[in-house]
């Protein structure tokens, strides 16, 4: 499984110092200009998620794989991404410039109503790219540079500022047609099963009894990448020769068997953080997969 880029490994790709406050501040944010900070790209990261959220205002041409769809940028294009959706960037050019943020999910609710996924663009199945005009540019990039000059500021409340950046960010591109230049990669299927084994592993390990595994049907994974369950299923199905619903029952299998081995958490603690509503549905889901029932196989 490909590794998930935090923000400490985004500053040190960046070979950026880190900020003293990035541990203890859940609401972290930053924003940079593009050409000034590409990192090492003699030996880049490939990771395929990130920890963060991210919104880039990018000029150039390069291709952005978004799920199992690409977009294809060239001129200016305003993208929007989240952690929960994996994406890679292939730049085609080397004067690529432009701006970028990134932050975490409590930035923006430690400050605001609502949540940030409740936005369209970083909604499941939302479309994050918009191509802008010469206006259009002269428009956002006068967002991003209030947003660099603010961010050197000692003005007390500049992060509820910069929130307020970010925002005026989004409703500007609310207000525009996003970009539908979206085309499925030449080896579409293989991507999106590698994005559906990313989103099912992500739920993994779960550390605590408080924590519930959500993502449980081929519905769920086919909404969170905007494609219909069928095209998902097929995709799945042609790549490796078993269905989304084995691979969803294995896994969940495999960490039921390590959580009866390897915790003191009685069956009803299991079968919660599980998403079994019912104890029983969970004993009856366990004997199927694995022959016997989870007392027998925790005593075994």
């Amino acid at each position: 499984m490909e590794t998930t880029e935090t923000l400490e490994d985004f500053y040190r790709n960046k070979q950026l110092a880190l900020p003293e406050h990035l541990q203890q501040d859940n609401g972290h944010f930053n924003v940079f200009r593009l050409e000034n900070n590409r990192g090492n790209r003699s030996a880049p990261p490939k990771y395929s998620r990130r920890a963060f959220y991210k919104i880039s205002l990018v000029r150039g041409h390069s291709i952005f794989h978004y799920a199992d769809k690409s977009i294809e940028v060239s001129g200016t294009t305003l993208i929007f991404f989240n952690p929960k959706v994996p994406y890679t960037c292939q730049p085609l050019s080397e004067d690529t410039t432009g701006y970028f943020c990134i932050f975490r999910e409590g930035f923006f609710t430690e400050r605001m109503r609502g949540s940030i996924n409740d936005f369209p663009m970083f909604a499941p199945g939302g479309k994050p790219a918009y191509f802008l005009n010469d206006e259009q540019d002269k428009q956002v990039s006068g967002i991003f540079e209030k947003m660099l000059e603010e961010i050197g500021s000692q003005y007390k409340y500049k992060f509820d500022l910069l929130t307020n950046y970010v925002t005026e960010a989004i409703h500007y591109a609310l207000k525009m047609d996003p970009s539908e230049t979206l085309y499925h990669h030449a080896d579409a299927k293989s991507r999106i099963t590698s994005v559906f084994t990313e989103l099912l592993e992500r739920q993994f390990p779960i550390e605590s009894p408080d924590q519930r595994f959500e993502m449980r049907s081929a519905n769920d994974f086919a909404k969170q990448l905007a494609v219909h369950v069928n095209h998902l299923n097929r995709a799945i199905k042609e790549t490796t020769g078993r269905t989304t619903t084995e691979h969803i029952f294995e896994r969940l299998a495999s960490e039921a068997k390590s959580l009866l081995k390897h915790t003191d958490w009685n069956i009803s603690e299991i079968s919660y953080c599980l998403g079994f509503e019912e104890p029983a549905h969970f004993n009856k889901f366990f004997k199927k997969q694995v022959a016997l029932t989870p007392s027998a196989y925790r005593s075994f």
